[in-house]
């Protein structure tokens, strides 16, 4: 059965990560700031985003706690607020590698059949 707990943590999983994480250009972002901390022009730049687009980007990801900004200044520089989400997306990111393999070999041999 599961617990109250697990539901509750799931429920808080789904809403914040996976909502955060649903988008390819959040995840490119957050790839990107695992490089090296970015200002929003450097990440408009890598993406070829708008700068508005990237803004709604950082802010969805500021909001669920996945990233943080720092004022040096007038620039505030963004970075990722916990390097094992690299670490997640790179497990989650060889899971779709496997699929996608063992999906192509079924394709292998069903052709091998016809």
């Amino acid at each position: 059965m599961i617990s109250q707990t697990l539901a509750q943590e799931v429920s808080h999983l789904e809403a914040d990560l996976c909502f955060a994480l649903a988008d390819p250009t959040r995840i490119l972002i957050l790839y990107a700031l695992d490089e090296q901390p970015r200002n929003v022009s450097e990440l408009t730049n890598e993406l070829g985003s708008t700068q508005p687009t990237t803004s709604r980007h950082l802010k969805i990801l500021r909001d669920r706690g996945l990233v943080y900004a720092e004022r040096q200044g007038t620039t505030i520089t963004y970075q990722l607020s916990d390097k094992r989400l690299i670490q997640a997306l790179d497990l989650l990111r060889s899971v779709l590698r496997d699929r996608i393999a063992h999906n192509a070999n079924l394709m292998d041999e069903i052709e091998a059949v016809v």
